[in-house]
């Protein structure tokens, strides 16, 4: 039922205009259910749970259900809790001046239950969007009770010359405040146990307690809580009593396929109109950025149990078009077209994002983000070209022969950092074996993705050690693996 906000002043309008009351829980569900028979979509912006994630979080909803979003980093927990408050309706009576949002037919605290008593059905009433109905805490081991539920207000009592027996000298916390609303405790297994115990009696039976006197609030909240299955070893862990308490426990996963990865990159990148205009990204290099988050999920290297988030690839996007931004402002271009050499820019954005295992410890996060690119480019390298065999006799011929006697028979290759974008693709172009190959091997691509495919050629052959490869000072030299041994002989 719509009604006009602007119009409904008092709690006599509010009657007259036939509003009546529903739990936060009945609101959601009623929208949620509005939206699957009109066919909305009802979680817009997340991708890769349309099958798995979002079909059980709106069962929990529909069922009323108190919900805990377990998952590992980058998940998108926090988002989709965010998104519940477009399952709202859209305005919210309460009476004017309450702490807690009182409803304005079912008053709950002293505060609006007197008011009513006085002013009748000139009660006056005032609005709140559903923008304003999420309250989020970030749950750390220094959170109270006080901060949660609320506390005796000794200021307030000395003012109102009130006992501290008296309900009115309470200064309420986070969660009576967010009344009627959604309430998010995010990492809830860093919240003390014995504050997780005194959430028990809000989530079943609604009333608080506050300094020894017991306080009846039939409290009116959805709660959703999010936390990391390794935090149940690692900081603390969700008392078992409160477990039994939260309704649905939904179990949320990373992107199962590249193409779902990109699709969040791309939205999630933060990139202004320049960059975009500026920077041409081929879709062999976004497939290869996503790549290096599967690898890093399955690397020796790096701690599984922690996860990869999601933000690693969309920071690494940010990276590797400021690298080739910056490239082409040196280089005197107004537009470049991203290269492989420029993902050496994004190790910045993996070594801060990955927990690594003693072994990735030792050899270093600098070391561990390289090899995590290299992982990317051999794992892509027989998407486009002819597999490369770990064991093969050394006289077979293969596809590569005559790139790799190029290399043998010249001096090497060297592509420079700074470079114009005609420079590089000269270079590349001087290369004529690498052309041979592309018009055998992929005849359908555009001129300009063409020049990346030569790069992962070249990256492919040095990864699986038909070529060798050498950063220096101002680029990458690329050289036959032999041959410069050869010819020092």
């Amino acid at each position: 039922m719509k009604l006009n906000h602007n119009k409904i002043k008092t709690l006599g309008d509010l009657k007259a205009a036939g509003y009546q009351s529903k739990s936060i829980k009945d609101e959601l569900r009623e929208n949620l259910l509005g939206k699957i028979a009109s066919g909305e979509e009802t979680f817009h912006g997340v991708w890769g749970y349309e099958n798995s994630v979002i079909p059980e979080l709106e069962r929990a909803i529909l069922s009323r259900h108190n919900i805990n979003l377990l998952g590992l980093r980058g998940q998108a927990k926090t988002r989709l809790a965010r998104l519940m408050v477009q399952l709202l309706d859209e305005w919210m009576p309460i009476i004017e001046g309450s702490e807690v949002h009182d409803d304005p037919l079912n008053p709950i605290s002293r505060f609006a239950t007197e008011l009513i008593k006085e002013k009748g059905d000139k009660t006056p009433i005032s609005w709140i969007h559903r923008d304003e109905r999420f309250y989020e805490k970030l749950a750390t081991p220094d959170v109270t009770v006080a901060d949660l539920i609320g506390d005796v207000d000794p200021i307030k009592a000395a003012n109102l010359k009130l006992s501290y027996a008296d309900d009115r000298v309470i200064h309420f916390g986070m969660i009576p405040r967010a009344n009627r609303c959604i309430f998010v405790i995010n990492e809830l297994p860093d919240l003390q146990a014995r504050i997780q115990v005194a959430l028990f009696n809000i989530l079943q039976e609604g009333d608080i307690q506050i300094r020894g006197f017991k306080l009846r609030l039939p409290l009116d909240l959805q709660f959703v809580f999010t936390a990391n299955p390794e935090d149940y070893t690692n900081r603390g862990s969700i008392v078992t009593p409160l477990k039994d308490r939260i309704g649905s426990q939904i179990l949320t996963h990373y992107p199962e396929s590249i193409e779902i990865a990109k699709r969040i990159t791309q939205q999630e990148a933060q990139l202004d109109q320049r960059q975009s205009d500026s920077v041409y990204v081929p879709d062999v290099a976004m497939d290869l950025l996503e790549q290096i988050s599967f690898e890093a999920r399955n690397s020796e290297y790096v701690d599984a149990k922690s996860g990869v988030s999601a933000r690693m690839s969309i920071t690494a996007f940010e990276n590797l078009l400021s690298t080739a931004e910056r490239r082409a402002m040196l280089a005197g271009d107004t537009k470049t077209t991203l290269r492989l050499s420029d993902f050496m820019g994004v190790i910045p954005s993996i070594t801060g994002k990955i927990e690594l295992v003693y072994e990735g410890e030792q050899e270093g996060a600098g070391f561990v983000a390289q090899t995590l690119v290299e992982d990317a480019i051999k794992s892509m390298f027989p998407n486009y070209f002819p597999k490369i065999d770990k064991l093969q006799r050394k006289d077979a011929e293969t596809a590569y022969d005559d790139l790799i006697s190029w290399f043998f028979n010249g001096e090497g290759f060297e592509l420079l950092d700074e470079d114009t974008d005609a420079e590089y693709k000269s270079k590349l172009d001087s290369i004529r074996p690498l052309k041979d190959l592309l018009d055998q091997h992929q005849p359908e691509l555009t001129e300009e993705d063409s020049y990346f495919l030569k790069e992962l050629l070249l990256w492919g052959l040095v990864a699986h050690k038909k070529l060798s490869k050498q950063r220096f000072v101002q680029g990458f030299q690329f050289k036959d693996l032999y041959g410069s041994y050869i010819s020092g002989l």
